[in-house]
Protein backbone atom coordinates (compact mmCIF):
# COMPACT_ATOMS: atom_id res chain seq x y z
CA UNK A 1 0.00 0.00 0.00
CA UNK A 2 2.95 2.19 0.49
CA UNK A 3 4.38 2.04 -2.89
CA UNK A 4 0.85 2.77 -4.34
CA UNK A 5 0.20 6.33 -2.35
CA UNK A 6 4.03 6.48 -3.53
CA UNK A 7 3.14 6.44 -7.27
CA UNK A 8 0.32 8.69 -7.13
CA UNK A 9 2.35 11.60 -5.41
CA UNK A 10 5.10 11.21 -7.63
CA UNK A 11 4.80 13.63 -10.45
CA UNK A 12 4.34 17.17 -7.89
CA UNK A 13 2.17 20.39 -10.15
CA UNK A 14 4.09 22.67 -11.74
CA UNK A 15 5.74 23.72 -15.13
CA UNK A 16 8.67 22.28 -17.04
CA UNK A 17 11.38 24.66 -18.45
CA UNK A 18 9.59 24.15 -21.77
CA UNK A 19 6.68 25.40 -20.48
CA UNK A 20 8.04 28.28 -19.45
CA UNK A 21 10.39 29.06 -22.50
CA UNK A 22 7.09 29.22 -24.53
CA UNK A 23 5.39 31.60 -21.84
CA UNK A 24 8.47 33.94 -21.84
CA UNK A 25 8.69 33.82 -25.89
CA UNK A 26 5.09 34.87 -26.04
CA UNK A 27 4.93 37.39 -23.93
CA UNK A 28 8.14 38.70 -25.56
CA UNK A 29 6.59 38.63 -28.83
CA UNK A 30 3.45 41.09 -27.33
CA UNK A 31 5.83 43.49 -25.90
CA UNK A 32 7.97 43.59 -29.40
CA UNK A 33 4.49 44.29 -31.30
CA UNK A 34 2.57 46.51 -28.01
CA UNK A 35 5.57 48.39 -27.35
CA UNK A 36 6.18 50.57 -30.19
CA UNK A 37 2.46 51.12 -31.07
CA UNK A 38 2.29 52.50 -26.99
CA UNK A 39 5.38 54.65 -27.51
CA UNK A 40 4.12 56.34 -31.04
CA UNK A 41 0.98 57.00 -28.72
CA UNK A 42 3.11 58.48 -25.83
CA UNK A 43 4.95 60.94 -28.55
CA UNK A 44 1.13 62.02 -29.83
CA UNK A 45 0.30 62.99 -26.65
CA UNK A 46 2.77 64.91 -25.42
CA UNK A 47 2.26 66.91 -29.44
CA UNK A 48 -1.04 67.41 -28.17
CA UNK A 49 -0.75 68.60 -24.75
CA UNK A 50 1.87 71.47 -26.15
CA UNK A 51 -0.43 72.74 -28.31
CA UNK A 52 -3.29 72.45 -25.47
CA UNK A 53 -0.75 74.50 -23.30
CA UNK A 54 0.07 76.87 -26.64
CA UNK A 55 -4.06 77.53 -26.33
CA UNK A 56 -4.16 77.99 -23.06
CA UNK A 57 -1.25 81.40 -22.71
CA UNK A 58 -3.47 82.36 -26.05
CA UNK A 59 -6.55 82.77 -24.09
CA UNK A 60 -4.42 84.34 -21.14
CA UNK A 61 -2.61 86.47 -23.32
CA UNK A 62 -6.13 87.87 -24.67
CA UNK A 63 -6.94 89.07 -21.31
CA UNK A 64 -4.28 90.50 -20.75
CA UNK A 65 -3.88 92.74 -23.46
CA UNK A 66 -8.12 93.37 -23.03
CA UNK A 67 -6.41 94.68 -19.43
CA UNK A 68 -3.22 96.59 -20.42
CA UNK A 69 -3.82 97.25 -24.09
CA UNK A 70 -1.06 95.10 -25.66
CA UNK A 71 0.24 91.90 -25.32
CA UNK A 72 3.18 91.66 -23.16
CA UNK A 73 6.63 92.31 -25.44
CA UNK A 74 9.33 89.82 -26.28
CA UNK A 75 11.30 90.83 -23.01
CA UNK A 76 8.37 90.91 -20.88
CA UNK A 77 7.50 87.51 -22.34
CA UNK A 78 5.07 84.54 -20.46
CA UNK A 79 6.06 86.08 -17.16
CA UNK A 80 4.12 89.50 -17.59
CA UNK A 81 1.20 86.80 -17.22
CA UNK A 82 2.65 85.86 -13.43
CA UNK A 83 3.96 89.36 -12.38
CA UNK A 84 3.20 92.95 -13.64
CA UNK A 85 5.69 94.17 -15.68
CA UNK A 86 7.32 97.54 -14.92
CA UNK A 87 5.22 99.45 -18.05
CA UNK A 88 1.39 99.23 -18.16
CA UNK A 89 1.49 97.96 -14.28
CA UNK A 90 -1.90 100.38 -13.79
CA UNK A 91 -3.99 98.29 -15.45
CA UNK A 92 -3.00 94.64 -14.46
CA UNK A 93 -5.13 92.55 -12.95
CA UNK A 94 -3.08 89.52 -12.92
CA UNK A 95 -1.98 87.01 -12.42
CA UNK A 96 -3.33 85.36 -15.84
CA UNK A 97 -2.43 81.96 -14.79
CA UNK A 98 -3.44 79.98 -12.21
CA UNK A 99 0.52 78.43 -11.73
CA UNK A 100 3.95 79.42 -12.59
CA UNK A 101 4.29 79.19 -16.62
CA UNK A 102 5.15 75.55 -16.94
CA UNK A 103 7.63 74.29 -19.23
CA UNK A 104 6.86 72.31 -22.61
CA UNK A 105 6.18 68.47 -22.49
CA UNK A 106 9.96 67.42 -23.13
CA UNK A 107 11.19 70.00 -20.37
CA UNK A 108 11.98 72.93 -22.26
CA UNK A 109 10.77 76.54 -22.02
CA UNK A 110 7.94 77.58 -23.94
CA UNK A 111 9.62 80.61 -26.30
CA UNK A 112 7.41 83.75 -26.97
CA UNK A 113 7.88 86.47 -29.14
CA UNK A 114 5.54 90.23 -30.07
CA UNK A 115 5.52 90.78 -33.02
CA UNK A 116 5.78 87.41 -33.84
CA UNK A 117 6.97 86.48 -37.86
CA UNK A 118 3.17 85.91 -38.74
CA UNK A 119 1.01 88.12 -36.33
CA UNK A 120 0.81 90.13 -33.17
CA UNK A 121 2.52 87.33 -31.34
CA UNK A 122 3.89 83.65 -31.21
CA UNK A 123 4.25 81.02 -28.52
CA UNK A 124 6.99 78.15 -29.78
CA UNK A 125 7.69 75.06 -28.84
CA UNK A 126 10.25 73.59 -30.27
CA UNK A 127 9.28 69.65 -29.71
CA UNK A 128 11.18 66.92 -28.65
CA UNK A 129 14.73 68.09 -29.52
CA UNK A 130 14.51 71.15 -28.61
CA UNK A 131 16.36 72.09 -31.33
CA UNK A 132 15.15 74.62 -34.30
CA UNK A 133 12.79 72.96 -37.11
CA UNK A 134 12.51 69.04 -37.43
CA UNK A 135 9.97 66.75 -38.08
CA UNK A 136 7.63 64.49 -36.47
CA UNK A 137 8.23 64.90 -32.91
CA UNK A 138 10.66 66.97 -33.08
CA UNK A 139 9.10 69.22 -35.82
CA UNK A 140 8.10 72.76 -33.55
CA UNK A 141 4.91 73.77 -32.42
CA UNK A 142 2.97 77.25 -32.95
CA UNK A 143 0.05 79.12 -32.22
Amino acid sequence: MAKAHFRTHRRQGGFTLLELLVVIVIIGLLAAYVGPKYFSQLGKSEVTIARAQIGAFEKSLDTYRLDVGRYPSTEEGLAALMVAPASGAAKWNGPYLKKAVPLDPWGHPFQYRSPGPKGELEILSLGRDGQPGGSGEDADITN
